[in-house]
């Protein structure tokens, strides 16, 4: 039995290919909405934030045989988590991660994190478009609200919480875009042109997360992008598509079932 991290489009696709290939997995994703397609494809799921001592209380009760992390290239505690959870179990971590892609050309800066991001934004001034999600909302908040010549606007999940989340730190309903992809460029576009937008700021999310797709429309625009790279984690075990996924969990589970007598 396999404890898989999802939350993601691909990370669901990733797990029916495991689950169609005979693996019974159990799910885990944070929100309620995020549990809903998993179920309707018949996955069990299990819906709420885990520390690594959740992580391995359940390996171990459970009797998991691996660990596939599939979560978002930014969730990094919950990788973190898993992965220090699955070392203290003694089953084996595979990480799943979309492969990262080079935005060297004119108009995109990379940073390494996202105070460094609001630094630039805050340099840049304009109109700011955000579409980096609510979890760091604050580290923006605190750097560009309700500053001169400055003005911020905020893409992310139509959630209740969300909305809560803007409203304590200041946003203005008119500067939020309560809305759920993926955009195409033509969407991006019409968006970047009805705000006049300047300078936008997004994660190195990957091909799935439609980052292209927000770099080519501010690139026709003449919009400055501000990209967040990656956290720096050191995974094992870690694939970038779903055969290799495959393969790697069939060769493991393979073998400790021989060695269990169980093959």
């Amino acid at each position: 039995m396999i404890l898989f991290l999802a939350g993601t489009s691909d990370a669901r696709q990733l797990a029916i290919t495991l689950s169609d290939a005979g693996h019974k997995l159990l799910t885990t994703v944070v929100t309620d909405n995020a549990s809903i397609e998993l179920r309707k494809a018949g996955l069990d799921v299990l819906v709420g934030r885990l520390t690594s001592e959740d992580f391995t209380q359940l390996i171990q009760e459970q009797g998991f045989q691996a660990v596939v992390d599939a979560s978002h290239p930014f969730a990094e505690e919950a990788s973190v988590n898993a992965l220090t959870a699955a070392k203290e179990a003694g089953v084996p971590y595979i990480r799943y991660e979309r492969e990262s892609q080079s935005h060297e050309q004119k108009g995109v800066t990379m940073v390494e994190s996202y105070k460094e991001a609001a630094e630039r934004a805050f340099e840049k001034k304009g109109v700011i478009l955000l579409t980096t999600g609510s979890k760091t909302l604050q580290v923006f908040a605190e750097k560009l609200l309700n500053q001169p010549d400055i003005r911020v606007v905020a893409r992310m999940l139509p959630r209740k919480d969300n909305m809560e989340k803007c409203e304590q730190l200041g946003f203005s309903q008119k500067d939020i875009v309560a809305i759920q992809g993926p955009f195409t460029k033509e969407f991006n576009y019409a968006l970047y042109r009805q705000y006049s937008v300047t300078t936008m700021v997004t994660k190195e999310s990957g091909k799935v997360g439609s980052v292209d797709e927000k770099i080519e429309a501010a690139s026709e625009l003449g919009i400055e992008t501000i990209i967040i790279k990656r956290p720096k984690i050191q995974y094992e075990n870690k694939f970038s598509n779903f055969s290799d996924v495959l393969k790697f969990v069939n060769e493991k589970l393979r073998k400790e079932a021989k060695a269990t007598g169980g093959y």
